[in-house]
């Protein structure tokens, strides 16, 4: 056989080769949507999740990251941005494709990526509205996950999801596994010990005390305290997200009170939770929310039930830890064996290349 020949047949043999390697597979996303995606991504634009990204896909998903939602993670969490650019100063380099809430979300930027799947959160889904009919006509596959729902189902459907995006099915399921465990455990105490459910209210204290911002119906940690079996004061009130009259918070009585902050905390008033925030800081913080009108004389703040949760902790699979602390919280007796926030920084050893210092959990007891 000549070298001609020879040539010939190893073009073809590596062009047959690329093609078994090139696997198309129809993804059900959350939305119940069949996609098909070429597996695994190797173009990906990624919306929402970065550090489930991450923790499932592996570092090294993010070589096949050419777009990011810049805003939802340097925006909404400049300390985590910080703490992983520090780490891999490439995540920088990454193209921004802009932010669906704020409606700088380019499909123009999008497309020019050239993108062999974007991965949006169901609510970056829903907020694009007619711009999701560009990109399906523009050949873009859309796959649509979900932590912010706060449920058992769609978080282990994300998490494989995104295992199957990046090639890293047996390690998403593993989380996904220890996730459910985690909460079906949970949740089997509290079924077994039949006590009373406990009137809860969450605030976002980003406003500090004197103005109250919002709170949870069905979804977020609203969604948590009704899978806790809480009685949560907002559900008459708010459906998804919105604040509460003042005097509907006091006439509910709550008995146990969560107060949620980031980072972004730390300057003004507001609760600061979250990394590099000092635990005094935070539980001073927390401490001046006790003396909103009228809060004397409601049971959380007359018992020492009131507590600080870190905001950037939920919506996302790391949050089965923040499930155990409101657990703890709603149900103290059941639940001393189990340190929450100690659980939280072992997921990111053991799963993530960076592990945040700072204040996570908080309680005022005095």
């Amino acid at each position: 056989m000549n070298r001609c020949a020879v040539f010939i047949l190893m073009l073809g043999m590596s062009v047959f080769a690329g093609l078994a390697q090139a696997k198309m597979t129809i993804i059900d996303d959350v939305l119940g949507r069949k996609v098909e995606v070429d597996l695994p991504a190797q173009r990906v634009i990624l919306g929402f999740y970065a550090e489930d990204y991450i923790a499932i896909g592996t570092e090294s998903a993010l070589d096949n990251v050419v777009g990011i939602s810049r805003d939802t993670w340097e925006g909404w969490r400049p300390a985590s941005w910080n703490l992983y650019t520090n780490y891999r100063p490439s995540l920088k380099e990454i193209p921004d494709v802009g932010e669906v809430e704020a409606q700088t979300f380019s499909i123009e930027k999008v497309i020019s990526l050239k993108p062999s799947v974007i991965l949006l959160a169901d609510w970056q889904y829903q907020g694009l509205g007619t711009d999701v009919e560009r990109l399906e006509s523009a050949g873009i596959p859309i796959v649509v996950i979900d932590y912010n729902a706060q449920t058992l189902e769609r978080h282990v459907k994300s998490t494989q999801i995104i295992g199957a995006l990046t090639g890293q099915e047996k390690r998403a399921q593993e989380i996904a596994d220890d996730y459910q465990h985690t909460i079906e455990s949970t949740l089997q105490r509290i079924k077994t010990a039949k006590l009373p459910k406990p009137r809860t209210y969450v605030e976002f204290g980003n406003k500090g005390p004197s103005q109250y911002s919002f709170t949870y119906g069905k979804n977020m940690w609203g969604a948590v305290i009704n899978m806790l079996g809480g009685d949560n004061i907002a559900t008459p009130f708010v459906e998804w997200w919105g604040t509460m009259n003042p005097e509907q918070v006091l006439a509910s009585r709550p008995d146990v009170v969560f107060l949620a902050g980031t980072e972004s905390g730390m300057t003004g008033n507001a609760i600061a939770m979250g990394q590099g925030v000092d635990r005094k800081l935070a539980e001073a913080r927390l401490a001046g929310y006790k003396k909103r009108t009228g809060w004397e004389q409601i049971p959380a703040v007359k018992n020492g039930r009131v507590y600080g949760i870190y905001q950037g902790a939920s919506r996302t699979i790391l949050d089965a830890s923040m499930v155990q602390f409101m657990a703890k919280s709603m149900y103290p007796s059941l639940f001393e064996d189990i340190n929450p926030e100690q659980e939280y920084l072992d997921f990111y050893k053991k799963y993530l290349p960076v592990v945040p210092t700072g204040t996570f959990t908080a309680q005022i007891t005095e």
